[in-house]
């Protein structure tokens, strides 16, 4: 039986809507406008890249795709949509940029891009239309993006470059993505692609089996930024990854905001919209998904960016079929070449779309599935690849490292109030509250049968389930979107005019500040017992901002950048004290800054030397000097030996003698 759905399209069933009085007729498929936009899809990146300009083609691209998409009244969720179709597409082409000759250069890549919009465009008989509607909300949108990339860029804005290496350098997984999106910039593609060229760049099994989509599509935007497919100097693009992560973190934020309106839908507006949107604001951030940004878990943030977005437009569908399956497409490409853990809870929302509206798709079913196996199977050659390699599914699935935890009130609150909200009747009757109760019960499934699994294999929750979680709560998050419509609307007895609006202005405001108080722990001035300050001056992103996020690695990076590094056309060992996790990370580090991090498969012994500093008992001298000649030889070629104690040098210069050591230099910090 059919469903009623409270998210039909604005054209109703059918994709093409039918033109009302007055309105203009659809344009023709004549040959000169095709042509005509062909040219322009070439000239201008050509013109832009000789004014060295290449980032206006970012903006270019997403209004061209929005003025051609049909979906949503209101000017920012159509430029969502194109952003998010245009990633897609980014990452999907990638497979073919990665093996023309050509490789993420400016202008055959947004040419191609352009070209294959304007083909569609054309094919569709669409008119370039843009909706210039602007709803309230979207100031609670774009104002989460913008508090939290100021409060994430503060610390690092007006640094030196060496300083900036510090928020850089918080975490072993930031230097691995870091690493990816070095050996994408040099080969030209997708590592997985360009193997053995990669290996120079990354430390193996990584090329073959670690999803790379975000590696490639920040690589295309470098690219677009400098204007060139050369990326500089390793500490001009460890600054840009930096600011490209925090930027994607902030987006992350909007998006999920962003999800949970789109959602509540044309229903969800005046003071429930602000009072909805402000605490998904609040929740994101308040919460503990900004160690997301310290842990350095980048592939990770991008992916539950991406996840928000799609499940938000596959939760309800308001848009045409030709639309969903561009939508749905984008989905499973985006998610599971950024981060393929999450793909199956797209997958869960997909099939579940399917069949909640299934008369809907009834008159192009065919086609349509169709059109989403060929999507699943594009989404899926680099987990397929993956798979068939290196990758070791059941022992990666426990692996163990540090975590970023979700808020478990957070997630539990929101998770029961999705539920109860998809099972009021009066939701359980439209398409959105089954697919809500859908993906909500999907995720406690897949994410309660992950920790079951774990808790059976090793005893315990481990990494991947902090992950799972994760995603878990951007479920729970982007469902309040439905739970807002349980609230009481304001029945309008006024007329229009400025008494209605500003009534409606002050109870969206008091409801912004309500939740924000609420749940962002904002005490709006008034103070604290004791005369403490309020808890959002403790949270991890305040903590960021106030420059708690800083690595130790300062002196080393410092000495890495002005003095050790000049010239060096070796791996270097950096032993710069006896701390083994100091001496990892700066020897980590040296590698990125030379472009050589795929030796740190072997250097990766160093974490057992602790020598480099003052002398230390002979019976750890010893132990820590058989780890550095495992070390030493593991290396390609001879490594340079930095030592940050002069007495030490001499020694290790003397019992290095031999092996396959180059020279041991003393490298004193500060």
């Amino acid at each position: 039986m059919a469903t009623r759905s409270a998210v039909l399209s604005p054209h109703g069933a059918t994709s093409r809507p039918v033109p009302g009085p007055g309105a203009p007729p659809p344009a023709g498929r004549r040959w000169p406008v095709l042509g005509a936009a062909l040219a322009a899809s070439w000239a201008l990146p050509l013109l832009l890249h000789l004014l060295a300009l290449d980032w206006v083609l970012i903006p270019v691209l997403v209004l061209v795709i929005a003025s051609l998409v049909r979906v949503g009244g209101v000017l920012l969720d159509r430029l969502v949509v194109a952003a998010f179709l245009l990633c897609g597409a980014v990452m999907a082409f990638g497979l073919l940029f990665s093996v023309w000759p050509w490789g993420p250069a400016p202008v055959p890549t947004a040419g191609l891009l352009l070209s294959a919009v304007s083909a569609s465009g054309w094919l569709a008989r669409r008119r370039p239309r843009l909706p210039l509607r602007l709803r309230g909300s979207d100031s609670l949108v774009l104002g989460t993006v913008a508090v939290v990339w100021y409060y994430l860029h503060r610390p690092v804005a007006g640094r030196p470059a060496v300083d900036r290496l510090a928020y850089f350098a918080t975490s072993e997984d930031r230097f691995g993505h870091f690493s990816y999106f070095d050996a994408i910039h040099h080969v030209g593609g997708y590592a997985f692609l360009h193997q053995e060229a990669a290996r120079a760049y990354m430390m193996t099994p990584a090329e073959a089996v670690y999803p790379q989509g975000s590696h490639f599509l920040l690589v295309w935007l470098d690219v677009l930024v400098k204007s060139s497919t050369d990326g500089g100097s390793a500490l001009d693009m460890t600054y840009r990854y930096l600011l490209y992560v925090l930027a994607a973190y902030a987006l992350f934020c909007g998006a999920l905001v962003w999800a949970a309106r789109w959602i509540g839908g044309p229903r969800l507006r005046g003071w429930r919209s602000a009072a909805v949107c402000a605490t998904v604001a609040a929740v994101a951030m308040s919460g503990s998904m900004a160690d997301l940004v310290g842990r350095g878990f980048d592939s990770e943030t991008i992916g539950l960016l991406f996840l928000a977005v799609a499940l938000a437009l596959l939760v309800r569908p308001a848009m045409g079929r030709a639309e969903f399956a561009l939508a749905a497409v984008a989905g499973l490409v985006t998610v599971t070449y950024v981060y393929n853990l999450y793909g199956v809870l797209v997958g869960i929302a997909l099939a579940a779309v399917l069949i909640v509206h299934r008369q809907r798709f009834a008159p192009c079913r065919r086609l349509l599935l169709g059109v989403l196996a060929a999507g699943g199977f594009v989404a899926g050659l680099p987990t397929v690849a993956s798979v068939l390699s290196k990758l070791d599914v059941a022992k990666t699935s426990n692996l163990a490292g540090p975590m970023a935890i979700p808020d478990r009130p957070v997630l539990i609150g929101c998770g029961l109030l999705a539920l109860v909200a998809a099972s009021l009747p009066v939701n359980r009757r439209t398409g959105t509250g089954r697919m809500v109760l859908a993906v909500a019960l999907g995720g406690i499934a897949v994410v309660g049968g992950f920790g079951a699994w774990q808790e059976y294999t090793i005893g315990r929750i481990s990494y991947y389930f902090e992950k799972l979680a994760a995603a878990g709560l951007v479920i729970g998050v982007i469902s309040l979107g439905l739970t807002g419509l349980m609230l009481q609307p304001v029945v309008a007895k006024a007329p229009r005019g400025p008494r209605r609006h500003a009534g409606l202005l002050l109870r969206s405001g008091v409801a912004t500040a309500a939740a924000l108080a609420l749940f962002g722990h904002v005490q709006w001035g008034v103070p604290s017992g004791w005369g403490h300050p309020s808890a959002w001056y403790g949270t991890p992103m305040l903590a960021w901002a106030k420059g708690q996020g800083r690595s130790d690695i300062g002196p080393a990076a410092e000495a890495l950048t002005g003095r050790d590094l000049v010239d060096a056309d070796t791996p270097v060992i950096a032993l710069y004290g006896n701390d083994p996790y100091l001496n990892l990370r700066a020897t980590f580090l040296a590698q990125l800054l030379t472009h050589r991090a795929g030796v740190m498969v072997g250097l990766y012994e160093v974490y057992g030397v602790k020598i480099g500093g003052p002398a230390v008992d002979e019976k750890e001298y010893q132990a820590s000097l058989a780890r550095l000649k495992e070390a030493i030889a593991a290396c390609p070629a001879p490594p340079r030996i930095l030592v940050g104690d002069r007495k030490t040098a001499e020694r290790l210069g003397r019992d290095l003698a031999g092996t396959r050591a180059g020279p041991v230099v003393y490298a004193p910090l500060g």
